[in-house]
């Protein structure tokens, strides 16, 4: 994996503290809201392969590198393993690379790339990565949309679609650019078109690389809770299915809360 971070002007990912911690609430489970504040619960890795097994996506590890055992520590080559799902006609899958070596986005490791192609002998077309944090209910309904599209590659609708879905469930259009950004009522998630750094990995070199990128800012200035960045080949409809999701009320079940987002979520306990 190439490490790259996302440090430029047109996407303001760059904290400069690492990661809140999530701390366990001693009273159980809750319903939370806003989704887009909840976190992941601890559960990203589980719940979305849980999902993925669900629409009967194979899974397998990869292993990489070598130990010998007769080697100095210190000329050792790193053991890395990938899980991989694959979708069953082979033209999708998703990474949880986590385990490896991740580059990060906002200074945050990417935990799930997801990439599509149009033929089954072909290199990826387009490639989707999120960081820990992002909560599994939205990543997993991206997979669901991109599961059940015959053609995963080619884009159908527009860049509107995606702030027609934000709009739908309440999120503001940028009073200076509507046509490529919306934030929450709080502000404290965005989704916006812009440039994307050149490492964000899609087989369409001659496009412009423009594409989605979205994170979570709880406070300005804080850490970015959550980051995820869309490659310029990814058909918007399913950008827009990752958007309705993320910015859905429909409460989410939490037993694990971001630290940094006490005082902007609504708890009701889950019985």
């Amino acid at each position: 994996m190439i490490p790259v971070s996302l440090h430029r002007q047109e996407a303001p990912l760059h904290p400069h503290h690492p990661l809140d911690p999530s701390t366990p609430q001693p009273s159980g489970a809750y319903w939370v809201t806003p989704r887009h504040l909840a976190g992941d619960d601890g559960l990203l890795a589980d719940q979305v392969s849980a999902t993925l097994s669900t629409l009967g996506w194979a899974d397998l590890t990869i292993v990489r590198g070598r130990r010998e055992a007769d080697e100095p520590e210190d000329a050792r080559q790193v053991l890395r393993s990938t899980v991989l799902h694959l979708r069953p006609d082979t033209l999708a899958w998703a990474q949880w690379v986590l385990a490896d070596e991740p580059f990060h986005l906002g200074e945050l490791p990417v935990a799930w790339q997801v990439s599509a192609r149009p033929h089954v002998r072909g290199p990826a077309q387009w490639n989707a990565y999120f960081t820990g944090g992002v909560p599994h209910e939205a990543l997993s309904d991206f997979l669901l949309a991109l599961d059940a599209r015959p053609d995963p590659a080619s884009g159908f609708d527009g860049p509107d679609t995606v702030l027609a879905a934000l709009a739908d469930q309440g999120w503001i259009r940028d009073i200076d650019t509507p046509d490529t950004a919306a934030d929450d009522p709080g502000f404290t998630s965005a989704f916006t078109l812009c440039w994307l750094p050149t490492h964000i990995q899609d087989s369409e070199p001659a496009l412009e690389p423009v594409g989605w990128q979205t994170w979570a800012q709880p406070a300005l200035g804080a850490p970015y809770l959550w980051c995820a960045t869309f490659s310029a080949s990814v058909p918007h409809d399913l950008v827009a299915a990752f958007a309705s999701s993320l910015a859905s009320p429909v409460p989410v079940l939490r037993r694990v809360l971001p630290e940094s987002t006490e005082g902007r979520l609504t708890l009701t306990p889950a019985p």
